[in-house]
């Protein structure tokens, strides 16, 4: 196959444009430390800030682990009924706006949010979430029909490059409301006008890109049974090819495992920072902006060691890398901001490298297949469930130990599985170049 034109690649890149503004704006940075203001007691010496929902205390942190928990549940859920009926249909297109608008909405909402209505606050974090995630398993369907497999690593990485640029320069924005306060604007008003900002540039550069994507063709023209069934019996079927395909199966083992770390520091790192280490919401703020400008010549990096190493080996690199990051996240003392941006730096550059060759080493390990979508589904499914186990851990740890660096410090051991996993994958690819080579 050939490579699409330039403008349906830019068209592609220009939804990560648009939603990454979640992942900095409302994961990130300013929604997590917006939560732990409004559910925390304002006593900075407190470590763990009790809430009251549905006649339960929790750890205000673990809650919201918890509810981001059960977010990614659904999507795990829904995510291969969707798929059936975008593969039936074509109409990945389609699902792709609704949870766009879906997921925009819920983070325009927000605005609304305050003490006195927390759980009208988690229903928010979780239709954004759920809008965000769902939205990626169409998204992520569309690299291996527009993109030789040649030219995947770059097209994925330029999607991811042109997420962190779109997201820095509306978090700079937000930056601006926050710490300037302009009409003098209270910090809780600052903080929602940017959920607003939010809302608006995902809707608005979502149509944009969705303009110029090509609209999916169904690909059964005869009845296939149940279209809300169907979903799931492809999973089953796609786990079956999975036992002729060695190196495919055991790569997705992996990334089950290092995948569930890297998502949890991600998902967490910001309650951690402020809960946990004390660093204030501004210094939080750079951080995160130091993670998104390094993760851009990051992932670019990462793609040009993939083309001399190949992907298993580069991906290696990057699990060690991270098994460095959760030590250091242990030993970081309480206060060290400076400490705290080295970090930051470090998570930045093999963030989005990790990211985007774990999706486009899975679309180039694929079988040839017209069925993308319920093989990125399958990858979707594990990745959620992957998040899942990691949340809800980080969570449990955290309410079980009263301290959130043993949480990060449990993180070490899903990484480690994931590298031994992965060096498993990489020899049995080896054997596999070698048996061929012979004959």
């Amino acid at each position: 196959m050939q490579t699409a034109s330039k403008k349906v690649i830019n068209g592609w890149a220009m939804y990560d444009w648009a939603n990454s503004v979640y992942s900095l704006v409302i994961t990130s940075t300013i929604f997590p430390a917006y939560f732990e203001a409004v559910t925390g007691d304002g006593n900075d010496a407190t470590a763990n800030d009790i809430v009251q929902l549905g006649g339960r205390h929790f750890v205000n942190t673990s809650l919201y682990n918890y509810a981001l928990a059960f977010a990614f549940l659904v999507v795990a859920a829904l995510s291969p009924l969707l798929s059936s009926i975008a593969d039936y249909k074509g109409n990945k297109k389609q699902f792709l706006f609704f949870f766009c608008s879906m997921g925009s909405l819920a983070c325009s909402a927000m605005f609304f949010f305050n003490r006195n209505n927390l759980g009208y606050g988690l229903a928010c974090m979780i239709i954004a979430c759920i809008g965000f995630w769902s939205s990626l398993v169409f998204y992520n369907s569309y690299l291996p029909e527009i993109a030789a497999p040649e030219d995947r690593d770059r097209v994925s990485a330029k999607g991811f490059a042109m997420g962190y640029i779109g997201s820095v320069i509306l978090q700079i924005i937000c930056f601006v409301f926050v710490l300037a306060k302009p009409f003098g604007m209270s910090d809780g008003l600052a903080a929602k006008i940017s959920f607003l900002l939010v809302g608006l540039w995902w809707w608005i550069f979502g149509q944009i890109a969705l303009a110029k994507l090509p609209a999916g063709a169904a690909l059964y023209a005869t009845d296939r049974g149940n279209v809300f069934t169907n979903g799931y019996k492809e999973l089953s079927k796609v786990w079956k090819q999975l036992g002729h395909l060695p190196v495919l199966k055991r790569f997705l083992g992996a990334f089950f495992f290092y995948n569930m770390g890297v998502q949890t520091v991600m998902l967490a790192a910001t309650l951690y920072g402020k809960s946990e280490l004390n660093i204030p919401t501004t210094n939080l703020i750079i951080a995160i902006l130091i993670i998104q400008l390094v993760a851009i010549p990051g992932a670019y990096t990462m793609a040009r060691l993939s083309d001399k190493m190949g992907n298993f080996k580069s991906i290696l690199i990057a699990i060690a890398v991270w098994i460095l990051i959760c030590i250091i996240g242990y030993l970081i003392p309480r206060d060290g901001i400076y400490q705290f941006y080295m970090l930051a730096t470090l998570v930045g550059f093999v963030m989005g490298g990790i990211q985007s060759l774990s999706r486009s080493t899975y679309a180039k390990l694929m079988p040839e297949t017209k069925d993308t979508t319920s093989f990125f589904s399958f990858f979707d499914v594990t990745e959620k469930i992957a998040i899942v186990i990691g949340m809800f851990s980080f969570g449990y740890i955290n309410e079980l130990t009263g301290s959130q660096r043993n949480s990060v410090l449990a993180l070490v051991i899903f990484f480690v599985i994931g590298l031994l996993v992965l060096l498993s994958a990489l020899q049995k690819q080896n054997r596999i170049a070698i048996s061929t080579t012979s004959i």
